[in-house]
């Protein structure tokens, strides 16, 4: 019988919930304020969006559970950390993450610093220490992946450009092109580290890299929206904030229903990318519905 997709994801992030607890540091080990800061930056918050497409991935191409979850933990610790970073006076100074008070407000702006560090640099150490791939060359260009995803080519650059452009008006290019680095680069990382840990081809990979683009940015324009229209509660963190902070977005430029629209067309994009596969993208196209249609 053919599982739904609600019960998947419920079992595969109660699995995951697990083994992120496992992986990091315990919080009776010292540094303990810091590891405890950890975890509560990491556990029992947010939509495990991209450890699910990881997991999706790699039941595309046949690749083992045990090996996806270690790649799907070292892009949910990137992703951690990146919003532990974001959210400091620094970035965007905000004070509520996940439904629950930012990270550099329940403890300090001096650990938060030190939580993303940290977050950071366990994501490489898992990549590296736990078998990934029976090609070691492969295992390699995955570790490659995930610091070209992170770095100034990829999620940090986007933020630097995002910073950059708040009181600034962006064609919708360029607009594009920040939110390809700052949030399309991760999203693409962790469906391409699921098929890594399988023996993907690479006329496969090109089709998921470009799958991943395409649901990338739906992710973005239709955050957009939610910022505009959802409230705190629901969204579970500070609504409105873009526009207070005059930053500029899919909505500021098209409005709510052409931004709609182009999640839409994006949501569309995405789908035949993944029409070779057939009934072995099931998961992913469920994960692309799920991007563009939620509510929070």
């Amino acid at each position: 019988m053919s599982v739904d997709f609600q019960s998947w994801t419920n079992t595969h992030i109660a699995h995951f919930e697990t083994v992120l607890a496992g992986l990091l540091p315990p919080a009776e080990v010292a540094p303990q304020r810091l590891h405890q800061a950890m975890r509560y930056a990491v556990l029992q918050g947010g939509k495990r969006v991209r450890p699910l497409l990881t997991f999706a991935a790699a039941e595309l191409v046949g690749a083992e559970l045990p090996r996806a979850q270690y790649a799907a933990a070292s892009v949910e610790l990137i992703h951690a950390y990146s919003l532990v970073h974001d959210d400091m006076p620094c970035m965007d100074d905000d004070v509520l993450r996940r439904g629950k008070p930012t990270c550099h407000v329940q403890y300090d702006e001096a650990t938060a610093l030190l939580v993303g560090d940290s977050l950071q640099t366990l994501a490489f150490q898992l990549l590296a220490e736990h078998r990934l791939s029976d090609d070691a060359s492969r295992q390699l260009a995955m570790i490659k992946l995930l610091a070209a995803a992170s770095g100034s080519r990829g999620m940090a650059g986007g933020q630097a450009i995002d910073l950059a452009s708040v009181g600034k008006s962006l064609s919708v290019p360029e607009l594009e092109f920040m939110h390809i680095h700052k949030t399309g680069a991760l999203i693409r990382a962790a469906i391409l580290l699921g098929a890594h840990c399988g023996n993907a081809t690479d006329a496969q990979l090109s089709r998921l890299n470009h799958f991943g683009k395409c649901v990338g940015l739906a992710f973005q324009v239709v955050d957009d929206v939610l910022d505009a229209e959802a409230d705190t509660a629901t969204l579970g963190k500070t609504a409105g904030k873009d526009a207070d902070h005059d930053k500029p977005t899919y909505v500021t430029l098209l409005g709510v229903q052409a931004a709609r629209g182009m999640a839409r067309q994006l949501h569309q994009d995405a789908l035949e990318s993944l029409a070779e596969f057939g009934g072995a993208a099931r998961r992913l196209r469920e994960l692309a519905d799920f991007i563009v249609l939620r509510k929070y």
